[in-house]
Order: structure tokens, then sequence, then C-alpha cells
């Protein structure tokens, strides 16, 4: 029997707010232990939690971005369960009435694209960190999290298959980026994903039973996880048995799920309204003010991109993955009007340099300015671009502007028709045989004399005007 898989996402990302989401705490990721810690957070009696509203607007753009519809009234509850890490003994986040509702955002995968339902976006309080200590048999309580604002996103059980489920969460990543919300680390933990997954057979419209994945802490894991989780149940139902619905943790050592605990349903957790924070209340102007500060989304500035500049669709995908690279090519284009050979530099030798030192766009050694006025020289004509290669790293690595590489080191392009005509009657004087050759037809020999040219030159001769003289002297 042909099976098919059948999943859906939760992605708790944290917001990028200075202060926690009840209290005036900081956020800062890595302080020691307990310090970041106020009565409120800690749920010491008698304490009210009051309403980040940062942490609103911050949803509210998420929202509006996947196109969510935002509630005019929302509230939040207390969800309640016991561990160490929960001080107060209940979550405080948003249940029956959440903020935004019905989204749906567009990824792509092997050059398809597929519509991914949003069920629900809300706020809620993380909760802290639990070290376990590898030499005693304990664990120690790190409270510093503790109130940390998120937003989780619920998608719809719309996803087929562990790419699928990768795209989705990059484009999920790459908007909170985009809106500077969040910072989408997985690494830190500020961008974490569950995963429910079944399989049922193909064609089959009804669900299968589902087991949720935790401990994903990378793109490369939630496929890993998911794929061998697939073919767990398949195997599980190959053999007559039957799946149950638990909760499963990622091993990534052993590249396999194991059993944590049976599965959560919401009654649970007795979900009821959290009677010391008031219904949240949104009204139209909030929601236009809001809309009006969103900057332009990724896929519409993509699209842009193809429209207005003529770029190729992979172009515009890789300079549109991050606000800042968008930034950087549309600035250096207002410098230098010629967006195919921006592109080609940025996504080359630029990505190529940054990638190879672990930097990202915001930390380029070579201002977007500086690279478009390293392509007028190789516009103007006053370097050659295998020069500029050369120019460009020197650029890099001292942080000199290209006029002053190129003077410093003698790298200006030779274009006088007679210096470059001289040169080519001493390559030619130079090889008789290879010159009858290519007037006996061999005319693939024009290369070695244009190589043998640059070679004469260090490569600074102009390459159009050698190939010009070349072929007028080669054809007398």
């Amino acid at each position: 029997m042909q099976f098919e898989a059948v999943i859906g996402l939760e992605v708790h990302a944290q917001l990028k707010t200075k202060s926690k989401i009840f209290c005036g705490c900081s956020t800062r990721f890595g302080a020691p232990p307990n310090t970041h810690v106020c009565p409120v957070c800690l749920g010491m009696p008698g304490v009210l939690p009051v309403l980040n509203q940062k942490v609103v607007e911050f949803t509210m753009r998420m929202a509006l971005a996947t196109n969510c519809s935002i509630a005019r009234l929302s509230r939040f509850a207390r969800k309640n369960y016991f561990y160490p890490d929960l001080p107060k003994g209940y979550q405080i986040s948003q249940y029956e009435l959440p903020i935004a509702t019905a989204g749906h955002i567009d990824i792509e995968v092997d050059g398809t694209v597929k519509r991914i339902g949003i069920t629900r976006i809300h706020m809620e309080e993380d909760a802290g960190k639990l070290i376990h200590d590898p030499q005693r048999p304990i664990s120690l309580v790190d409270f510093n999290r503790t109130g940390v604002p998120l937003m989780e996103i619920v998608s719809e059980p719309d996803l087929r298959s562990p790419q699928e489920a990768s795209a989705y969460l990059r484009k999920l990543r790459a908007i909170i980026r985009w809106l500077d919300i969040g910072d989408g680390n997985m690494e830190e933990g500020s961008f974490r994903c569950d995963a429910n997954v079944s399989i049922r057979p193909g064609g089959s419209r009804e669900l299968g039973t589902r087991t949720e994945i935790k401990n994903m802490n990378s793109f490369r894991h939630v496929e890993h996880a998911l794929a061998y989780e697939i073919e767990r149940q398949k195997e599980v139902l190959a053999e007559g048995g039957r799946v149950v619905q638990e909760t499963r943790l990622w091993n990534p050592e052993k590249g396999r799920t194991a059993s944590m605990r049976g599965k959560e349903e919401a009654h649970d957790y007795r979900y009821f309204p959290d009677p010391d924070l008031l219904p949240l209340v949104i009204d139209g102007q909030w929601i236009e003010r809001v809309k009006q500060s969103l900057p332009e989304l990724p896929d519409q500035r993509r699209q842009r991109f193809i429209e207005d500049y003529g770029l190729p669709e992979y172009d515009a995908a890789v300079l549109t993955s991050s606000r800042q690279l968008a930034d950087y090519f549309e600035q250096c284009l207002a410098a230098h009007d010629n967006p195919k050979q921006v592109s080609n530099w940025i996504m080359g030798p630029l990505l190529g340099l940054l990638n190879s030192q672990g930097k990202t766009i915001s930390q380029s050694p070579v201002a977007a300015a500086d690279l478009a006025a390293l392509l007028d020289l190789i516009q103007e004509g006053t370097i050659s671009g295998k020069i500029a290669k050369t120019v460009f790293e020197e650029m890099a690595a001292s942080g000199k502007k290209a006029a002053r590489v190129v003077e410093e080191q003698g790298l200006k392009q030779v274009s006088d028709s007679d210096a470059i005509g001289q040169l080519v009657d001493r390559v030619l004087a130079g090889h008789p045989e290879e010159v009858a050759r290519y007037r006996g037809g061999q005319v693939k020999l024009l290369g070695f004399f244009v190589g043998q040219v640059m070679k004469a030159t260090s490569g600074k001769a102009n390459p159009k005007k050698v190939n010009e003289i070349l072929r007028k002297r080669l054809e007398s």
C-alpha cells in the first residue's frame, strides 16, 4: 500500500523585544543564570503581569505578513502543567481566542509552488531552562528565559514531505528576520519547532494517528527526524501494528526518534482565561498603523527585482533571501546602474568572501558604494574584469577604495591601440608556426595568441582591443 505523510508544524519564535512579555526583565541571551528575573516572572504571590505592547505589535506584523486575520478581541489563558522550569505552575498563553487566524504562505519545492495554511498565531511566555549535570544525578534550573515573549505559529496539516516542512520553516524564519521581530536562531533556541506527523493511504482524506516530535534545533534535524518517523510509522503498519499517539524525541546522534511520553490533548492542560489580564482589544486604527509600518515583503520585492531590473528568478531569490542583502543590492545599484553586473558580483565574489569568513552581509568589509565604484572602473575600461577580482580582494583585506588599489599596484588597463599593436606584433613574430596554422584554418588558436598578449601585460591589456587587433593582423 502506498502511504502519504501528513505533517503540521508548531513553530515557537522568540520576539526581539528588550524586555519580557509581562515584566521589565531583560531578554538578553547569555547572562549568568537567574540574573534576569523578578517577582513577576518568578510567579511570586500577589504580583500582577502587565502586557508588553511591543510584543503585540510584533505579532501583528507577522500576522499581516502571513495573510492572517487579526482578531479585534483576543484573550490570554492559563495552560496548567507542572514542570521544574515553570515557576508559576502554569504558562500564560492564548487558547480559545488567539490574536490571529486563517493565514497562509507560499513555499517552493523542486520548482513547484504550494500554499500552506496557517491555523493560528498566538502570544505566550517561555519557560525556563533545565541544565542537566553530566557528572551527578541532578538538574539545575535557569529562570532567565522564563517570561521571554514567544509567538507560536501553528500550520494546517498541509505539508507532505520533510522537504516541504524545511521549506516552510525557512520561509517563516526569513519573514521573521525580514520584519526584524526576531533573530530566528535555532541553535540558541529562539526559533523552535515541534512537528506532528502521521501517515495515511494515498488518496485518503482521513487523518492517521499522529505523533509529535520534539528536540529539533536545525533544519537538517527537522528533515532527518521527519524522514525517520515517516518510515517508522510505515514499518509499524506494514507489520500489522498500530501507531500510538505520543510525543517522541529526536536523537541526532543515533538518527532516530524515541518515545518520551503519551501525547497530551488540550483538555489535559485545563485551560481557562487568565484572571489577571484583561482581554486584548485591537481596533482598526491600530491594525492600519502596523500595516503602514511594514516593509516591502520578500515575495513582493523578489517580483519587483524581476520586473523592474530584468533579473533572472534565481538571482532575485538569492538577493531577497535577507532584507539586508536586498538593501545592499539596491544601494549598489543606485550608484552603478547595471543590475545584472551588480547581481553577479554580489552573488559571486562578495557572498563567496562572506561565506568563507562566516560573515553576514551586514558585516561586509566592502560597502555597497565601494563595490559600485569598482564596477564603474570595469565599465569605463580602466581595469578588466579579471584584474577587478584582484582589486576586490585587496579592498576587502585592507579597506582601501578601488581607485587607490589600482593606482598603488599599477593595475590600470592598457587600452592604447598602438601599445597593444606592438605587443601583438611581437607575439606573432615569435610564433610563426602557430600563425601559419591559424591561417590554414585552425582559428581556435586565437585564444592562444590572446593568452600570450595578456601574459606579456600581466593581464592588464584590454581583452576586447587585443582580440580586435589580433584578428586584423592574422587576417591581413
